[in-house]
């Protein structure tokens, strides 16, 4: 067996692990970087990218769909599933091409192939080629899907969302066992492409919403739209000759089942660290033996080891990972001179339609001393109902004191590019009377914002501070 000696060990070549590398060749310092699966990030892999590009092909299937309303008749139009599936294959293995190519960029010596396992403080074993010593430890092993207890007798059949994009056709049902992010917007998008789906959860969550009212909104809007089983045990399950069957007591108590040809198991994500033996690693663990480190330094404990990304926990979002990459990295190669960082505002999209995202603080975490809330209703808003999608809600929170925008929580057309304006000003501490003073072209989508702030405005009662023209009417806004 090799032994090495190295300043900064990274483990992960993911997005935070690159980040990670380019911060500490930044600094000068001596490092490597082990990786024990396939290179590629798990965005480019199994995440955002193949998932919009499934998304994609789904909202050309729902526009075509949906042209009735606009007097526009299409006649025997049909989804090519094996088609469908070949492009978002052949679009993903380009995507990843352009990460492994740019992480074999790397030198050899530096990249180093197979499993790390601590076998010490700070030193790692390399399945049972190398051991190294190292001075500094950036932990950047990602996340993998979780399979809930319910389909444990099925678990080596069921899909996951790594599995998705390998489909070479679509099939003919679906079961998606997970109302999050993931689920709905995986399960959506086979919907429109034809495929009869149903969601399970045992509890009644939708997306990611700690707001009320937007939870209700999201409820509505879905329960037309999706076939959910909301509150809803599955108690059997089982691989049969046409799939897999299911059983399940709905929320009224009563028993139903159905067979399935495909079941997507989208409960969720689990930092991993599975056999890297972190108890040798003597920093302080959580009960479920995850790493306990600070979200603006990204350091466990005191210790030299900094944990960054999905594995981390603190915000599993690409952007989020690349930040803590950089962060962790930074601080690995300082150490002991740790600095903390500032976070930008939280940002989370989900591409469901309606969309859904969270900016800033969350409802959840709002001081209702001091805190005024401002709304609008997208069911009526000009720009959306003239393109037929007027389906939403979306809340903005201000600080009383300061009349800063604080956070918001969105349901509703287009909020990828709306939620960005508002991460925007909260990253800039803008306060709503100057919000409202920016131009709003008529007729935008961006207009029902405004509709926001100028209920944002009333109530945090600073109407005179803001120009006329910031309360001027339109129609249809």
């Amino acid at each position: 067996m090799k032994t090495r000696d190295v300043e900064v060990a990274i483990v992960g070549a993911g997005t935070a692990g690159l980040n990670a590398r380019r911060e500490c060749e930044k600094a000068g310092v001596d490092w490597v970087i082990v990786e024990s699966g396939p290179y590629g990030t798990t965005c480019a892999r199994v995440g955002c990218m193949p998932s919009k590009l499934l998304i994609a092909a789904a909202e050309s299937a729902h526009e075509v769909e949906k042209s009735e309303m606009f007097g526009v008749h299409v006649e025997k139009w049909e989804v090519d599933g094996p088609a469908v599936m070949e492009r978002v294959r052949a679009e993903r293995d380009r995507f990843v091409g352009f990460v492994v190519e740019s992480t074999k960029e790397i030198p050899e010596e530096q990249r180093i192939r197979g499993h790390a396992r601590f076998v010490g403080p700070t030193t790692l074993q390399v399945d049972d080629h190398t051991r190294l010593r190292a001075e500094r430890i950036v932990l950047a092993t990602g996340s993998k899907p979780w399979i809930p207890p319910q389909l444990q007798a099925i678990a080596d059949h069921v899909m996951v969302n790594d599995d998705v994009f390998e489909l070479h056709d679509l099939p003919s049902s679906m079961a998606v066992v997970g109302t999050g992010i993931i689920g709905l917007e995986l399960g959506q998008a086979m919907q429109r492409l034809g495929v009869n789906v149903d969601f399970f959860n045992p509890f009644d969550e939708l997306g990611p919403f700690t707001d009320p009212d937007i939870q209700q909104k999201a409820h509505q809007s879905f329960g037309r739209r999706l076939d959910l089983h909301l509150k809803s045990e599955i108690v059997e399950a089982k691989v049969v000759e046409d799939g897999y069957y299911l059983r399940w007591i709905d929320l009224n108590g009563d028993e139903r089942d159905q067979t399935f040809e495909k079941v997507l198991a989208a409960a969720g994500r689990r930092a991993n660290f599975e056999g890297m033996d972190l108890e040798n690693a003597e920093i302080m663990l959580t009960e479920e033996g995850l790493p306990i480190t600070d979200p603006r330094t990204l350091q466990a404990g005191e210790s030299p080891i900094f944990v960054a990304g999905d594995a981390a926990g603190h915000r599993p979002l690409l952007h989020e990972a690349s930040s803590e990459g950089r962060i962790a990295g930074a601080n690995a190669a300082a150490f002991p001179h740790v600095e903390a960082r500032l976070r930008h505002p939280q940002l989370a999209i989900a591409f469901t339609d309606p969309q859904m995202a969270m900016v800033g603080t969350p409802f959840k975490e709002l001081d209702p001393s001091c805190t005024e809330i401002g709304s609008v209703s997208y069911d009526n808003q000009g720009r959306a109902r003239v393109m037929g999608i007027n389906d939403g809600l979306v809340r903005l929170y201000a600080d009383c004191s300061s009349c800063q925008l604080i956070g918001a929580e969105m349901f509703g057309p287009r909020v990828e590019h709306t939620a960005h304006l508002l991460a925007w000003a909260i990253d800039n501490d803008e306060k709503v009377p100057d919000l409202l003073s920016r131009p709003f072209y008529h007729p935008v989508i961006e207009e029902g914002i405004r509709t926001a702030l100028r209920d944002l405005a009333r109530k945090l009662k600073v109407t005179g501070r803001c120009a006329p023209e910031s309360f001027g009417e339109s129609p249809g806004v």
